[in-house]
């Protein structure tokens, strides 16, 4: 549907347009601004409100504003993360991208794979669909355990290499490191705990239909870390 704004016989347009103009163009940005910090949500998740901000320089009002309507709108969701020092079971507020957020950022050829795989495991059977994520994992393995064990024997420096090694790759991987507080007595065996997060799985929605790929990735992991 078309609508055309009389002008005066001088050729100027009228306040009305000139108005719907200026709210158009405000709304593109507001658009572009939603999806950088969608962008950023992805590059950086689990990533707080507060630290979001700073990376993409928007204002604290600016960035809860559209984090909460990403969030409403299920492009991202929260990652609760606990942190000690933060009150018994108080969860930390950190965002990642959702399903819907990585269809928006795009994510082609999904349908493709999934009637291939599903073709796959229907005409030569579920050992074969094993095999293939099989040898996904061990491409995996061979491609990141150079970078590992050049890190050392410490955890934490194996998962920080591996995490950057991931994102390299295009899995947005961050490695968040949780420590007891110093002077705080805790149980002998417990140390600390590391957690490996993808902001961009490659197989995230395939995995959902074929969870033959994140077992084997899993496993993959725990046994690059030494585990």
């Amino acid at each position: 549907m078309y609508s055309v704004n009389k002008t005066s016989a001088k050729g100027t347009s009228s306040p009305h347009s000139k108005k719907s103009s200026s709210g158009a163009r405000k709304a593109e940005a507001e658009e572009r601004t939603r999806d950088r910090v969608l962008r950023g949500v992805l590059n950086h998740g689990p990533v707080s409100a507060a630290n979001l901000g700073e990376l993409l320089s928007l204002t604290p009002a600016a960035v809860r504003r559209h984090l909460d309507a990403l969030e409403q709108a299920n492009m991202i969701e929260v990652a609760p993360l606990k942190q000690y020092g933060a009150g018994a079971g108080r969860p930390a507020r950190r965002y990642v991208i959702a399903p819907q957020g990585h269809e928006r950022l795009g994510n082609d050829y999904l349908l493709i794979a999934r009637n291939a795989l599903e073709m796959l495991r229907d005409t030569v059977g579920e050992s074969a669909l094993e095999a293939f994520a099989s040898a996904r994992a061990a491409e995996m393995e061979a491609r990141y355990r150079p970078v590992v064990e050049a890190a050392g024997d410490d955890v934490a420096a194996r998962a920080k290499a591996l995490a950057e090694a991931m994102s390299r790759d295009g899995f947005v991987a961050t490695a968040q490191f949780t420590e007891p507080p110093a002077g705080r007595k805790v149980p002998e065996h417990f140390l600390a705990s590391i957690q490996l997060c993808q902001g961009h799985c490659p197989v995230r929605d395939l995995a959902e239909d074929f969870q033959v790929f994140c077992e084997q990735e899993t496993w993959i992991i725990s046994d690059l870390f030494g585990c």
